[in-house]
């Protein structure tokens, strides 16, 4: 029985190591320098995380089989140095920090400051639509008001008697001109949602009663 759990360990982590190498279910293309610098990063973090996986279940099934309780002898055991336990912990504490940092970095970079001509794109969450709102051809946004809601004709609770909502568009679907800066102003209608543009490898939640941009 001990044969058969120490192979079926090593098995199953080829299995896993196989199916991660071979991309198997995997990203959408990157469409941005950020989403290449995130999937460079994830790359690195999975093969390091993959090298002590892999160690620490070849271990574990070595163990199985090595130590396996025969007859009616007593099962080996392995007495480890505290030392190497330390020094172990140590790296994975290190690895762990300049990771974090890493991917911290990647991160605060894309904050910046929008320029002068940038598109701001209302996005509102509900359960469960999006509602996505543009200001149309005079740039602004209309007014709004919470009793004017219906989420058939009105999703977004649009002021009639405001002149700068009148051109204002909502539609279900986030839509951007080519090569212009863009920002999103993300709200929630109930609860909070996750908007995920997975080709840009940018997850953020709306959360009710904040405007994120």
């Amino acid at each position: 029985m001990a044969w058969f759990l120490g192979a079926a360990v090593w098995v199953v982590t080829i299995a896993i190591v196989g199916v991660l190498a071979a991309r198997i279910w995997w990203f959408p293309p990157p469409i941005s320098e950020l989403a290449v610098r995130f999937d460079d990063h994830f790359a690195l973090t999975l093969v390091l995380c993959g090298f002590f996986f892999v160690l620490a279940q070849g271990t574990l099934g070595y163990a199985v089989i090595r130590y396996r309780e025969v007859g009616q002898r007593r099962a080996g055991c392995w007495q480890g140095s505290s030392k190497w336990v330390w020094a172990i912990a140590a790296v994975m504490v290190l690895l762990d920090v300049s990771l974090s940092r890493g991917s911290g970095r990647i991160w605060t970079e894309q904050q910046i400051t929008p320029p002068v001509d940038v598109l701001r794109i209302e996005v509102t969450g509900q359960q469960f639509a999006w509602n996505v709102r543009y200001p149309g051809s005079d740039g602004r946004f209309g007014r709004t008001d919470p009793k004017l809601m219906d989420d058939v004709s009105n999703p977004r609770g649009l002021d009639p008697k405001d002149p700068r909502g009148r051109d204002d568009i909502v539609i279900p679907t986030i839509l951007v001109p080519l090569r212009r800066p863009v920002v999103l102003l993300l709200r929630s209608k109930d609860v909070i949602h996750s908007l995920f543009i997975r080709e840009l490898r940018i997850k953020q939640d709306a959360v009710p009663g904040m405007e994120i941009a």
